[in-house]
């Protein structure tokens, strides 16, 4: 079992920077990839990054280049860093952990473990 708690969210203009953060339990966090989804209002879930248990690292093309997703395994943490900001942003933020040393994937569906969710607004 992991448990997955999302926190940084909040509250920046267009142009602004976010870092967020997800601190997961369990003492195998180094073998999970690791993904951070979207969802806007009416929205489905979008998958917006993933990091692999050895750091290589996936992005949607429309953050590439303004979003970077890191891990430290020390503190079984997970980060995604958001910088230039748009309004099309504007969503809640979940993290999510899939089965140990499988592949990162792009669909939500591969991701057992969910985190509670962190608003992200991108005001104009």
């Amino acid at each position: 079992q992991v448990q997955l708690v999302e926190s940084g969210g909040g509250l920046v203009q267009a142009g602004g920077s976010l870092r967020l953060s997800c601190a997961a339990s369990g003492r195998t966090f180094n073998t999970y990839p690791m993904g951070w989804f979207r969802q806007a209002p009416g929205n489905e879930r979008e998958f917006v990054a993933a990091i692999n248990w050895n750091r290589s690292t996936y992005y949607t093309d429309s953050v590439k280049g303004r979003f970077t997703i890191s891990r430290d395994n020390a503190k079984n943490t997970v980060y995604l860093q958001m910088n230039s900001l748009k309004p099309e942003d504007t969503a809640v933020y979940y993290c999510a952990a899939a089965a140990p040393f499988s592949l990162p994937s792009t669909s939500a569906a591969e991701y057992g473990y969910w985190g509670q969710g962190t608003q992200v607004t991108v005001s104009s």
